[in-house]
């Protein structure tokens, strides 16, 4: 959960870039009025933008939340190959909702597509299975694989909204980011980060089902680590305002197929 809050609060980040996008529009919008003769325009003049706060982002912002943490759990009890190619399976929930809520049609040629992906995940996940039964481990593997597969679920609905707020509501892609990282750090700090805190585990030091404040101590205390956690809120930040960009020029399920395309790096590496 505390990996989780530090994702939050690199999407958050997003909104700084927000800020001076607008800021630089609101000045080209400014000069282009100066341009156009209309040489007594204040320079305060109040160029009406959107709102920035929309309370619908915390929509998206929980599916994100519930998809990420069950991936995180679920990779515990998985190699990192296996989930990374479980996690392919959310090709097949975007193509579907995208059909069912989108109303987008689908072709032959992709139904095929998904087709090939479903017998691909089976495949995966009884190699997993069968390979965990010589380690006495196949429930615990059947539990990965289960979590990492509804992880998926909750991600393509997080992407297929994303795509109505970026298309049909014109939301920037930073907002949506910016909003989803603030949403998703108010939600952790006031309810769950907490809860884990307290609730008691004798599989964990101190006795903790999840020590955040430990985890602060030892980010703060090791420069590498510290250095680590730092590259991964940059390449977060990155990696989800790229990812709706691409949503809002092509579609959601354009996303997942060019995301999907670090299973092979992943694979080979592991």
């Amino acid at each position: 959960w505390f990996q989780t809050g530090i994702m939050f609060i690199g999407e958050a980040t997003c909104l700084v870039g927000l800020f001076i996008a607008r800021y630089r529009s609101r000045r080209l919008d400014r000069n282009l009025l100066l341009l156009s003769d209309h040489s007594d325009v204040p320079d305060h003049l109040p160029l009406y933008q959107r709102p920035v706060f929309h309370w619908i982002l915390i929509v998206p912002t929980l599916c994100d939340l519930i998809g990420t943490s069950l991936s995180g759990i679920g990779l515990l009890y998985v190699n990192a190959s296996v989930w990374q190619m479980l996690r392919g399976s959310i090709i097949v929930f975007t193509g579907i909702f995208s059909k069912i809520f989108l109303k987008r049609h689908l072709k032959v040629f992709h139904w095929f597509g998904i087709l090939i992906t479903v017998i691909g995940l089976i495949l995966v996940g009884i190699s997993s299975i069968l390979q965990a039964e010589h380690t006495s481990s196949s429930s615990q593997t059947i539990v990965g694989i289960v979590l990492i597969l509804a992880s998926q679920i909750a991600s393509a609905t997080q992407m297929v909204v994303e795509e109505l707020f970026v298309k049909k509501r014109e939301f920037h892609p930073l907002q949506v980011v910016g909003l989803e990282g603030c949403f998703g750090v108010f939600i952790l700090c006031a309810a769950v980060l907490p809860a884990m805190y307290y609730i008691p585990s004798s599989a964990n030091p101190g006795g903790r089902y999840e020590d955040s404040l430990d985890a602060l101590y030892q980010i703060g205390n090791n420069g590498t680590l510290l250095a680590f956690v730092l590259l991964y809120l940059v390449s977060i930040a990155f990696y989800n305002y790229f990812g709706l960009s691409v949503t809002k020029s092509l579609t959601a399920v354009h996303r997942t197929l060019i995301d999907a395309c670090r299973t092979i790096l992943v694979w080979v590496l592991d």
